[in-house]
């Protein structure tokens, strides 16, 4: 046996035994991807989120933020476009369909033509139409008034397949002849017509506990507002990208999870030196990786 020819067995016997031990090998190698990646696989966006975009091109405005990995849509009535955009109902619901995105939701007037909205959001397949806010009452019985008409809402919603939400902002956290707006809106709506969607920032601004609202009112928040808070300040509209504020949300999200909630949307009001469509790049990114 000449030196080439041992040379080559020697090779090829050390070829085989690395190829033998490759699988063993990637086993036990740490797995980076896997290690960055979160477990909230599907995470969405309220659209408020690119106001100062989306009305200039509102298909390629929607198509960047299909690129970013959001796969749900939270609209909001545009007082030109509407809750699609310039789009009818079903338009829009063919380019969602285009770009791997389904809209679940969108907040609305609900005092002006609502059986329209929900005749339209059901026929695609929309799961909510919500009442983002309404202002400060002064009684009780004021609030009572709007339970009532949510329950209203709940009913016509209920008979199309739909749901109804009322989404909070601080002012609901606020005490009225005793007692907090948010508790007189959830005592007094029916659970099976009236869902809320909490707005973590907005808990947090007023200065209550999210986690304690989620359990008191177990299965009654099904959406949530996923909106950062910036550090050291007391100031009220001081939204940031997600991961840099002062809210725990892996926290508070995996006690959402563990009472009932299904839908988590991002959203941004403040931007510093960032664009819309950049913060909810930086945002989707924070959802990818985050782990409740």
């Amino acid at each position: 046996m000449n030196y080439k020819r041992r040379e080559f067995i020697k090779l090829s016997g050390n070829l085989a035994t690395g190829l033998a031990l490759a699988p063993l090998a990637c086993k036990l190698m740490p797995k980076e991807k896997e290690q960055e990646e979160g477990n909230v696989k599907t995470f969405g966006i309220q659209l408020y989120s690119v106001r100062d975009d989306l009305p200039k091109d509102p298909k390629g405005v929607l198509k960047q933020i299909s690129s970013f990995g959001y796969k749900q849509i939270e609209s909001y009535e545009h007082k030109d476009l509407g809750i699609f955009w310039g789009m009818s109902n079903t338009e829009f619901k063919k380019y969602m369909d285009d770009l791997g995105m389904v809209i679940v939701s969108s907040h609305c007037d609900i005092n002006k033509d609502f059986q329209k909205k929900v005749d339209e959001a059901a026929a695609i397949g929309m799961k909510y139409l919500i009442c983002p806010s309404v202002d400060a009452q002064k009684t009780i019985d004021d609030y009572k008034k709007l339970a009532v008409q949510f329950n209203q809402c709940g009913e016509i919603c209920k008979k199309a397949g739909i749901r109804f939400a009322y989404h909070n902002h601080d002012h609901d956290f606020k005490m009225v002849e005793g007692q907090l707006a948010q508790d007189i809106y959830m005592q007094n709506t029916d659970p099976s017509l009236v869902d809320f969607e909490m707005d973590i920032y907005w808990v947090v601004t007023a200065q209550q506990d999210p986690e304690a609202w989620l359990k008191k009112y177990s299965n009654r928040f099904r959406l949530c507002h996923i909106k950062d808070r910036k550090k050291g300040t007391t100031e009220r509209e001081v939204s940031c990208d997600l991961g840099t504020g002062s809210i725990d949300f892996p926290k508070i999200l995996k006690t959402a999870k563990d009472n009932g909630m299904q839908y988590y949307l991002v959203e941004q009001e403040k931007y510093d030196n960032s664009t819309p469509l950049k913060s909810a790049e930086v945002d989707a990114g924070y959802m990818k990786r985050l782990k409740i």
